[in-house]
């Protein structure tokens, strides 16, 4: 593979803008074939259950329709609301999945089963999909293998929890979506993305900060020895990935200034475009799940797809601020040669009621919604299932949550079938037994 460093001394030294624009495909690809490069996931998780009928399957024809109107995508015959343009032009490398049929129209159930697989129940603490994806595709790198950028949790904050599997599969958390815009930091792209407490405190150099971890150590050797197990490993294993963290170049990674001005404007100047950023930055350090929800056009708000009220107005600004970001994370992949060794997964926990209510909103409806997968391991360019005319009923190809589930894990190179011990010493598939992924939908 040609280095970074050969690269530029090459464009340096005669070659033009279109013999680049001739070797970049070559790069790309050699970047995607590379055998050492695992898949990795990114989670766009939508907050408060985004509306079916006005993003991924629109009704024109029919008075559920509400005031959007479809678009023509990249793919002949699929469409998709109008307020969605640049990701209409991103279709073939996204298959729209408009059957899916769950259980659960309570925000914190709905929340929990759909991160985690299961439906909340008994005294097993089920682990999220990032913490499953830390263990069974953890990579060789000092960043945590699942990291968390601007989480809003209070709904169900079990269903972000590594559960069973222990702490150190727990996210990393970054931001937080909860504060209010307008604190001191902000800048052109809202408040930055960071990392608490990962830098060292002020007035305290290296050799001091060693001497204080030297004492951690020698405090937490004789503690372990009393108490032996996993909650002690798992503390110990914490601390030890956070020092490594302090200490690497990788967390370079979190340095968004370094970008051009172009493409983090492209992305959108605010919280969840930068955080999408981010993350393709993250998946190119070898970090295998990140995650980034949107759950206000700011990125500072909770539940902004639970538009009970003043739905349309909602939705087409949760819709603007998604859309270049979306599109320019699935380009920007692409021109790297990252897009075929990173799924991108757009849900939330339900979709919203065809019937629009005396607010103008839509409520709750978990019966036939929509949720998008794209990139690596996704045969791109089509849609799976349908809803009938109303958008009442899932009409053609039910898709379940385990179903859902097992074709992400799939995608990712993971046996779905595969066991864990719980905290009880009970083997818990990674989906639900009887679920399969569906093979439409696998490259």
């Amino acid at each position: 593979m040609l280095s970074r460093r050969a690269f530029m001394r090459l464009a340096a030294t005669g070659f033009g803008v279109a013999s680049l624009s001739q070797w970049l495909p070559l790069l790309a690809d050699t970047a995607a074939a590379d055998p050492k490069r695992i898949r990795s996931c990114i989670l766009l998780w939508m907050p408060g259950g985004p509306s079916q009928l006005d993003t991924f399957d629109l009704k024109p024809e029919h008075e559920n329709a509400g005031e959007f109107k479809p678009i023509q995508t990249s793919v002949p015959g699929i469409q998709i609301s109008e307020h969605l343009p640049k990701l209409a032009q991103e279709m073939e490398s996204c298959a729209i999945v408009r059957s899916m049929q769950t259980k659960e129209g309570d925000h914190g159930r709905a929340t929990y089963h759909l991160r985690t697989g299961y439906r909340p129940q008994g005294p097993i603490q089920y682990p999220t999909l990032g913490s499953l994806v830390s263990k069974e595709r953890g990579a060789a790198t000092e960043l945590p293998n699942y990291v968390s950028i601007l989480p809003n949790s209070f709904l169900s904050p079990a269903a972000f929890s590594p559960g069973f599997l222990g702490p150190q599969h727990a996210p990393l958390v970054v931001g937080d979506g909860r504060g209010a815009p307008g604190n001191m930091d902000d800048n052109e792209y809202g408040r930055p993305l960071t990392v608490q407490n990962i830098r060292l405190a002020n007035g305290i150099d290296l050799t001091r900060a060693d001497a204080r971890l030297d004492l951690l150590k020698f405090v937490e050797t004789g503690f372990a020895s009393n108490r032996p197990g996993l909650p002690t490993e798992s503390h110990q294993a914490a601390y030890a990935q956070a020092v490594r963290m302090m200490r690497s170049s990788a967390i370079q990674a979190f340095e968004l200034d370094s970008e051009p001005a172009e493409l983090r404007e492209a992305y959108g100047k605010n919280r969840f475009g930068q955080a999408c950023l981010l993350a393709r930055r993250l998946v190119e350090q070898g970090v295998p799940f990140v995650e980034v929800a949107l759950g206000g056009p700011d990125g500072n708000s909770g539940v902004g797809w639970d538009t009970h009220q003043n739905n349309f107005e909602a939705v087409k600004g949760l819709s603007e601020t998604l859309d270049p970001a979306w599109s320019t994370l699935i380009s920007d992949l692409r021109s790297r040669g990252l897009l075929d060794s990173t799924l991108i997964v757009w849900m939330g926990e339900f979709g919203r009621t065809p019937v629009i209510n005396g607010n103008t909103g839509r409520d709750h409806f978990p019966n036939a919604w929509s949720t998008v997968l794209c990139g690596g391991g996704i045969k791109g360019g089509q849609v799976y299932g349908a809803t009938n005319e109303s958008g009442m009923e899932v009409a053609d190809s039910p898709v379940a949550v385990g179903g859902l589930l097992a074709t992400v894990v799939n995608a990712l190179g993971i046996d779905h079938t595969k066991q864990n011990l719980s905290s009880i010493g009970r083997p818990i598939p990674i989906t639900e037994l009887n679920s399969e992924p569906i093979g439409e939908l696998l490259a």
